[in-house]
């Protein structure tokens, strides 16, 4: 019969206190830096007229910004998608930790 893991002892080890300061500076930069990108476009239409200038032909720099956001999120999708591998080893010490049986 498998026992149920002490979370409390969990949560108050160190390496689990380590991945979440790891993942807390990963992601809040990230997280900020995709809603200032994402929320500007709107505002930047809305309350100036700096988007509103041929950038090629008679695409506007507005339709450029639009276009650099799919490209930014793909981009933040890639970075993370890398970086969790990292976490998920992290993940994997605690759950061996946890168990009792740490991998040499």
């Amino acid at each position: 019969m498998e026992t149920k893991p002490d979370y409390n002892r969990i949560s108050a080890s160190q390496n689990f206190k380590q991945l979440m300061l790891k993942k807390k500076r990963f992601l809040f930069p990230m997280t900020l830096f995709f809603l200032v990108f994402y929320f500007l476009l709107p505002v930047l239409t809305s309350y100036s007229k700096v988007l509103n200038e041929p950038a090629i032909g008679p695409i506007s720099w507005a339709w450029m910004f639009a276009f650099a956001q799919f490209i930014m999120t793909w981009a933040l999708c890639m970075i993370y998608s890398r970086k969790s591998v990292q976490f998920d080893k992290a993940i994997e010490e605690i759950k061996q930790e946890a168990a009792g049986r740490k991998q040499a």
